[in-house]
């Protein structure tokens, strides 16, 4: 028996029905309906029991438990009666346009072979010191995406290409500083970010990439591995907001993106701190392009504010092509060489005419 010394009980004490009468208790305190018997030999009194009726949650409310009308759970589904506030859920929480590469304006899912500074699928531009070193399509290689996604980023090595020093290849997305504005990179109220995102490549290893601001004096070079070859992997990233640079705030480019496919030693830099070098990924990164065929997919890229990342932003297809359609309308498709009504206009001279033509949102 523990604390024998404060507790005893002897088989005098002892019901034929296994029951022990509380006079026969060797315990300190006084038993009664309203106090417990605790395993070092005393009784306690019982707390408060919780306020509130049925089904409503609990929440602490300066030392003791309470309910709320406002906050309920039926055993399915938790029901708010007021209006719901939680950081990071509403409005424009990933920053990332196209982050599910649904929108493909300039190919319509055709391969391309991209150049430097070059779009492929909207919002992503390739960074490249060499050319015809890699393909990129939307949906390349036909794989299937990761549970939720219908579409991601394919990019395929053209070449067994060996990284220069001063080489670079890598994808990026240029976010406008309308909507980076609230980080407050640049002051002492930073905030810190998380970068998620589903990845897939043909190689194994440390991956790297970057994030920066618009004019590579500032930037934050990070690692993730992938574990398995040909196989959706998801990926988080957090980091804290840079409390010194110029971020811009307005309709230039404010913070960049970038994933690494092969960056040179000159521009790779320490990954996890914040360095005034142009750096775009992390020291050590594996180079996608070194391997003739290597395919590097990507998609449900988010950034968001928060050390967690948190499910992906999904918007409509409406919206998320009205927010690409800032950035770059196209009338028609392309590829088909179309015909297409841009506007209504009149001729003014045998060799120039006027027409007006509605862009379907405002442009940047």
């Amino acid at each position: 028996m523990t604390q024998a010394r404060n507790l005893s009980l002897f088989a005098d004490n002892v019901s034929s029905s296994g029951t022990v009468a509380v006079a026969g208790i060797n315990a300190t305190g006084t038993p009664s309906s309203s106090t417990y018997l605790r395993g070092d030999g005393t009784w306690t009194t019982a707390g408060s029991p919780p306020g509130g009726s049925t089904t409503q949650i609990q929440y602490n409310n300066a030392g003791a438990f309470a309910g709320s009308a406002n906050l309920t759970f039926d055993g399915t589904n938790v029901q708010v009666a007021n209006s719901l506030k939680s950081a990071n859920t509403f409005g424009f929480k990933n920053r990332i346009i196209n982050g599910g590469m649904v929108i493909d304006q300039r190919n319509a899912g055709a391969s391309v072979t991209p150049a430097g500074g070059n779009y492929t699928l909207d919002r992503w531009t390739f960074q490249l010191s060499q050319s015809s070193k890699l393909t990129c399509q939307q949906n390349a290689g036909s794989v299937t995406p990761p549970a939720g996604f219908t579409n991601y980023l394919g990019i395929t090595s053209s070449s067994a290409y060996s990284i220069g020093a001063g080489d670079f290849f890598s994808v990026r997305q240029v976010i406008e500083g309308f909507n980076i504005a609230d980080l407050n990179f640049g002051s002492a109220n930073a905030k810190t970010v998380t970068l998620s995102f589903w990845v897939r490549s043909s190689l194994t290893g440390t991956f790297g990439g970057v994030l920066t601001n618009s004019n590579y004096t500032r930037s934050y070079p990070f690692t993730y591995t992938i574990s398995s070859a040909n196989t959706w992997e998801q990926k988080s990233i957090t980091i804290a907001g840079d409390t010194t640079g110029t971020w811009a705030t307005n309709n230039a480019a404010g913070l960049n993106v970038e994933f690494g496919l092969g960056i040179g030693s000159t521009y790779s830099g320490t990954a996890g701190a914040w360095s005034s070098s142009a750096y775009d990924s992390a020291t050590g990164a594996t180079s996608v392009v070194g391997t003739n065929g290597a395919t590097f997919y990507i998609t449900g890229v988010q950034l968001e504010v928060g050390s967690q990342a948190t499910s992906f932003d999904y918007r409509s297809i409406g919206t998320e092509l009205a927010l690409c359609q800032r950035y770059c309308t196209v009338f028609g498709t392309p590829s088909l060489n179309q015909s297409v009504h841009l506007g209504t206009g009149s001729m003014y001279t045998g060799t120039a005419v006027n027409i007006s033509v509605a862009l379907p949102v405002s442009m940047r």
